[in-house]
């Protein structure tokens, strides 16, 4: 059970809510027992799920925009959106004849898009958190490190595309990224006499999804091994379990 308590706790502070009030209440319907019911650890439900409440609030304070504020993808090496496989041989050609900037404005723009785009995984994870019943959180509890965001994975991955996709692809156009990737394009098949394709739309989606996750274990991993972060009674007691 150790270093398991918390993980959900701590997923959606990455994900732009509009309020922490807007966060207590989505935790508020989470589906509990009622009354103190069957906890762990001499931790009652309800004082595990204040825990969570609480932990949501703090997670928001702290986390809430990073990935979808200017180089929240761009500046940050964990998540930034590199050139698929396909595409790499177009920007090494592309410096080698001198336009690397124009290579660089390329992935510029395609980290601008998916910071754009981040924030439609919001009312998701918010689905994800509503639909959770006291036995799947017991399960994330007792399960191993990344059981909080492999439930995640599972319930929303599928949504997050479907959501992603059609913002990316206006996030593409509203930062310019679309144009210059044509640019680019033509810059290059002009000079080599070759044709090279690739769904960036479908690609910078994917890279976004994948960077969210990112975030989040990193998140994870962070917290569970810093007590110092345990900032209030309710804290400790439910998130000392973990460490047994």
């Amino acid at each position: 059970m150790k270093k398991t308590i918390f993980t959900l706790a701590i997923l959606p502070a990455f994900f732009s809510l509009n309020s922490c009030a807007e966060l207590q209440t989505i935790a508020s319907q989470i589906p509990m027992e009622t009354g103190s019911g069957t906890g762990i650890g001499g931790v009652s439900s309800m004082r595990i799920a204040d825990g969570l409440k609480q932990a949501l609030e703090f997670g928001v304070n702290e986390g809430v925009e990073k990935l979808g504020k200017k180089d929240g993808f761009f500046g940050n090496s964990l998540t930034k959106i590199l050139l698929p496989q396909e595409l790499q041989k177009v920007d090494q050609t592309l410096r080698n004849i001198g336009l690397g900037s124009l290579a660089d404005e390329g992935i510029r723009l395609l980290n601008r898009a998916a910071e754009d785009a981040v924030s439609e995984a919001t009312p998701i994870f918010k689905n994800a958190i509503m639909s959770m019943t006291f036995n799947d959180a017991k399960g994330i509890l007792l399960g191993n490190d990344t059981a909080a965001t492999s439930y995640l994975q599972n319930r929303t991955s599928t949504q997050l595309f479907t959501s992603f996709e059609p913002k990316v692809k206006n996030s593409l156009g509203k930062v310019g990224a679309d144009k210059i990737w044509t640019n680019i394009m033509t810059q290059y098949n002009n000079f080599t006499g070759q044709t090279v394709t690739t769904d960036l739309n479908k690609y910078v989606t994917e890279q976004a999804i994948n960077s969210v996750f990112k975030m989040v274990a990193q998140k994870e991993q962070g917290i569970r091994n810093n007590i110092g972060l345990r900032t209030t009674p309710l804290l400790q007691e439910v998130f000392k379990l973990q460490d047994k």
